[in-house]
């Protein structure tokens, strides 16, 4: 029995082979299905937190309500007027806030654990981009009604992430490469944006420019419906490919060892991503660090070698509703999009990664 470190730069011990196979024990193992209690009691608080800042959200408006009144509201139980308030015209907008950040807090966590990066957001390598420049073209084009905006996010995100697929094969495909393809990938879908809406006529570039800051305002169950549904699908996916996605942080050759096929679990992975950011997008616009940070903050919290997709999630879900309540109430009478706040309160963090990364020698 030797000592051995692995690629992620954790300690461990390398076992004689048995049957002609060498197997790997380490510390922290990045293959393990064991719920670690602390990760256990992070996703608790998050989901405790979250469900807090849902119902207080839901009580703010131009009726005041008691959360206690929200609670029978959701309940059924609630006086009818009330229940009209909090099901019909407030619910929509949290339930959107929530899903959309659990589909950017998950897809950040796929995307960081895949590529081995903590820049690696798929607002940082052309996905939330790709998606943007195709819904921006259906509103300057006038083909935003309904579901086509879903379908254009999705068009836009899938177009992106194969052109980033694509120009990053060579004789398969690396974290790496991945990052630098979709950053020159995000540059173009920003350029195709700001030519369409230089170009489009005043009222669509309006409505353009403040669906692309990011804005929960007037969403309603057109909008949560198909971001629901989808994340029936993709979420699942997501934490099936878990298990596979941690045994790329040891290396492809190392991966390959264990079984992983990797080529097809990172495309698995970047598609499920990719899903989860169309569709979160179309619903509210591409809300500014969210998949960079919650992914982050989350892997911290945890104490993780990996960002937790479930903890990611729900950090990401608690950074929407929180940045919408202040957005509502930081001036009075006027209702910001949860893009600004995001973005002010994100920006730092960005930083903070990037400083981090130049001095642990890989920022490049």
């Amino acid at each position: 029995m030797t000592s051995q470190t692995s690629p992620t730069g954790q300690r461990g011990l390398l076992a004689a082979p048995t049957s002609g196979r060498l197997t790997f024990r380490f510390g922290t193992p990045p293959v393990s299905g064991v719920l670690r209690p602390r990760l256990l009691a992070v996703c608790l608080t998050l989901a405790v937190a979250t469900l807090l800042v849902f119902c207080v959200g839901i009580s703010v408006g131009d009726i005041p309500l008691s959360i206690t009144d929200v609670v029978r509201a959701l309940a059924g139980t609630g006086d009818p007027g009330t229940q009209l308030i909090v099901r019909e015209l407030r619910l929509p907008r949290a339930l959107a806030g929530l899903l959309v950040g659990i589909a950017f807090g998950i897809s950040g966590a796929l995307f960081q654990t895949m590529t081995l990066n903590p820049l690696a957001s798929p607002d940082m390598i052309g996905i939330t981009q790709g998606a943007g420049a195709a819904v921006v073209a259906g509103m300057v084009l006038g083909w935003d009604a309904g579901p086509s905006t879903q379908v254009l996010g999705l068009s836009g995100a899938l177009l992106a992430a194969l052109l980033v697929y694509v120009l990053a094969w060579k004789r398969g495909t690396t974290g790496y490469r991945i990052v630098l393809v979709g950053i020159g990938i995000s540059w173009i879908c920003t350029s195709a944006t700001d030519y369409l809406m230089a170009h489009g006529a005043q009222f669509e570039a309006q409505a353009a420019l403040g669906w692309l800051t990011g804005n929960l305002n007037g969403r309603g169950w057109g909008q949560v419906g198909p971001l629901a549904t989808a994340m029936a699908v993709l979420v699942p996916a997501a934490l099936l490919l878990g298990r596979w996605i941690r045994t790329l942080q040891l290396g492809d050759d190392v991966a390959t060892s264990l079984g992983t096929p990797v080529q097809p679990v990172r495309l698995a992975t970047l598609l499920t991503g990719v899903g989860l950011v169309a569709f979160g997008t179309a619903a509210a616009g591409p809300v500014a660090f969210v998949a960079l940070a919650a992914p982050q903050i989350a892997k911290r919290l945890a104490s993780t070698a990996w960002p937790p997709p479930v903890a990611s999630g729900l950090t990401g879900a608690l950074a929407v509703l929180s940045a919408d309540l202040i957005a509502r109430k930081l001036i009075p009478g006027t209702e910001l999009p949860v893009g600004v706040v995001t973005g002010v309160l994100g920006a730092p963090v960005l930083l903070w990664l990037l400083v981090r990364a130049n001095r642990v020698g890989s920022g490049g």
